[in-house]
């Protein structure tokens, strides 16, 4: 009796068959999302949509229904990623930012596809980018921090607000010094590069990017390459900045120049540094914590933007390093001897 007084049926209507389609899915298989994460039952019958369940639920639903429908109405896609979104958007009371996802174009590729921000963590990557001469983003795979500051950097030399764009990363596994590595400089820094390499292309196109290199537009480069120089009018990005040292991120940073701006990137669950190495990442973002015009963004497995599996999976990772982090003894988590 109790179940049935909390009762509660909500109804909307869809405007089009393709807005429709676009929340539902072909099949409607994106129906049972909201059955799952909200608790509700919702039933479609043409462009009719009613919602049953807990009041508070039942309104959730809508709520975000009516959201993710302004978002079909853009032109924009839904994807079972997007709405579990959403979803934890609405449950947090924060519905009326969910028709922020996707909305403003950050950069166009050369193909002509639009990239935008596809969570609100990204947007304030972006924005911290927009508004700081330093931005660090530590986050897991998947989250668009290497791709969003590169999509940046290109935007910014197009605009001639920089005159070159540097990308750099440090070469763990060779221990920064390549030599035994066959081949000349390029072919021996490749496969640690090569991320890097692909996002260009992507953004600019191969021509563009063999163009810009020629020119020295573009330079992509080891960490340890950067030693000595003054860096200035440019968009330097230090990619998976968790594996420097205490001594490499030292001398990223203070190759700052006139006109530049800096992004590093990284993972802190990721490090590939020999034991005993402090990451200069770990560091770094305790000791510039408090610095001005420079921001610090922490991206999660809700802004994981690959498939929604990739995510689940982080999020089981991060769950399993909490849990080990509360069975480990104090003294053995601060490296300290009994």
């Amino acid at each position: 009796m109790e179940q049935q007084e909390r009762s509660h049926t909500e109804r909307m209507t869809m405007e089009t068959p393709e807005q429709f389609i676009g929340v539902f899915g072909i099949q409607e298989e994106n129906i049972p999302i909201f059955n799952e994460e909200l608790g509700v039952e919702i039933y479609a019958h043409g462009e009719e949509v009613t919602i049953t369940g807990d009041p508070e639920k039942a309104a959730l639903a809508r709520e975000t229904l009516d959201r993710l429908s302004e978002i079909v109405l853009r032109g924009e896609p839904v994807d079972r990623t997007r709405i579990r979104y959403a979803i934890e958007l609405a449950a947090e009371g924060k519905a009326d930012r969910i028709g922020e996802i996707m909305r403003d174009v950050i950069a166009i590729t050369y193909r002509g596809r639009q990239v935008k921000c596809k969570t609100l963590g990204q947007k304030q990557y972006v924005d911290a980018i927009k508004g700081n001469t330093c931005t660090f983003a530590v986050g897991p795979a998947g989250t668009g921090k290497t791709y969003l500051a590169i999509a940046m950097a290109v935007v910014a030399l197009k605009n001639k607000e920089i005159e070159r764009i540097i990308l750099t990363r440090p070469a763990v596994e060779a221990g920064e010094k390549l030599g035994f590595l066959p081949g000349d400089l390029a072919q021996k820094v490749d496969p640690y590069l090569r991320p890097l390499y692909d996002a260009l292309h992507e953004m600019m196109g191969v021509d563009a990017y063999q163009r810009l290199l020629e020119r020295g537009a573009v330079e992509v480069a080891p960490l340890a390459y950067m030693r000595g120089r003054t860096l200035n009018d440019a968009f330097i990005i230090l990619d998976e900045a968790q594996n420097t040292t205490s001594e490499q991120m030292k001398m990223f940073l203070t190759r700052m120049g006139m006109g530049s701006k800096m992004v590093i990137t990284g993972d802190v669950t990721q490090i590939d540094l020999p034991v005993g190495k402090k990451s200069g990442l770990v560091e770094a973002l305790e000791v510039l914590k408090d610095v001005s015009d420079i921001g610090i963004v922490r991206l999660s497995h809700r802004d994981v933007v690959r498939h929604e599996l990739v995510q689940a999976i982080v999020k089981a990772y991060e769950k399993h390093a909490q849990k080990t982090e509360r069975r480990t003894p104090t003294f053995i988590r601060k490296g300290v001897n009994p």
